[in-house]
């Protein structure tokens, strides 16, 4: 049986915390930003964790996460 291997995007992405959980930025942060508030950019910096319908999904992506 030959290696999984790991999907490099996903692994730019996702970080596990210690818990397992994944964590991951949010989007809508990186152009276009003279028309959002302050308040909406400042909201973006904040890392939010990945919702438990993805995680499946996650694991195959990340498998020695």
């Amino acid at each position: 049986m030959p290696k999984m291997k790991t999907n490099r995007a996903a692994a730019k992405r996702f970080k596990k915390t210690g818990t397992g959980k994944l964590k991951r930025m949010k989007a809508y942060k990186s152009h276009i930003l003279t028309k959002k508030s302050a308040k909406r950019k400042r909201n973006l910096r904040k890392a939010a964790m990945t919702d438990a319908s993805n995680i499946k999904n996650m694991k195959k992506l990340l498998p020695y996460l």
